[in-house]
């Protein structure tokens, strides 16, 4: 099955620590943030993978050919001329998908969920798109129905809000886990530049299925600082 990993963001908030490199080289336990996404990707069967790759380019190709002669099977979506966010860059990789659902996993994320599970969810399901969302505190989250079905966005600092036809009292907040599973019938909804993942969902969600798989349990975190870095960093010292 295929995956594509998103590997191209600058990693600003993570202040000096990406002044030299990628965030997606960013060292934890001994391997590359990269290594560890696409072993996690590999080992639920997703073992056909692409990375795009933007800032440091060139180091993100030396460790790319690293781990494909490791034995893991990565081609790459070239974005050096221009960033184009999750939306534009998976659209930009769409020739690499086939007729199956694929999965999307932030090279940034660290978990342990269980993403054979949730793809079970997903066929079972039957959406055009499943998130992996959390009960945690966030600053930007979904507003779902009691299905589990994107209805909406909300920011919870700003007060801004975006709405799919249901009044927001009739749903609950729940935040993003940056992983997802997706139909290949997303890329007739989508369209070259840059945009994001989340405007699209956004956009479907009046019309179209897009659901959410809840897991509360277990570890996740988001390695955008360095706080959390040290936090993934003692993760994995307990293990």
């Amino acid at each position: 099955m295929k995956a594509m990993i998103f590997a191209a963001g600058l990693g600003t908030r993570l202040g000096k620590i990406t002044e030299s490199i990628p965030k997606a080289l960013v060292m934890i336990n001994g391997k590359t943030m990269l290594q560890i996404a696409v072993e996690r990707c590999t080992l639920y069967g997703f073992d056909d993978i692409i990375v795009n790759v933007h800032h440091f380019a060139d180091m993100m190709m030396q460790e790319i050919d690293s781990l494909i002669s490791k034995g893991f099977k990565i081609t790459v979506s070239d974005e050096r001329k221009r960033l184009l966010e999750t939306g534009g860059g998976l659209f930009n990789a769409r020739k690499f998908f086939g007729k199956e659902p694929f999965l999307i996993h932030n090279v940034d994320i660290i978990s342990d969920l269980d993403i054979g599970a949730m793809f079970n969810y997903h066929f079972e399901k039957k959406g055009l798109a499943t998130l992996a969302v959390r009960n945690r505190p966030a600053t930007r989250v979904y507003l779902i129905d009691k299905s589990g079905r994107i209805r909406g966005w909300y920011n919870r600092t700003t007060g801004e809000e975006i709405l799919t036809g249901i009044p927001k009292e009739n749903l609950s907040e729940i935040a993003f886990s940056s992983i997802h599973i997706l139909e290949p019938d997303i890329f007739n909804y989508m369209h070259d530049g840059v945009y994001s993942l989340t405007s699209l969902y956004l956009e479907l969600a009046h019309d179209h299925e897009i659901f959410t798989y809840r897991n509360d349990s277990g570890f996740w975190a988001d390695i955008g600082t360095p706080e959390n870095l040290e936090l993934v960093q003692r993760y994995f010292k307990t293990k």
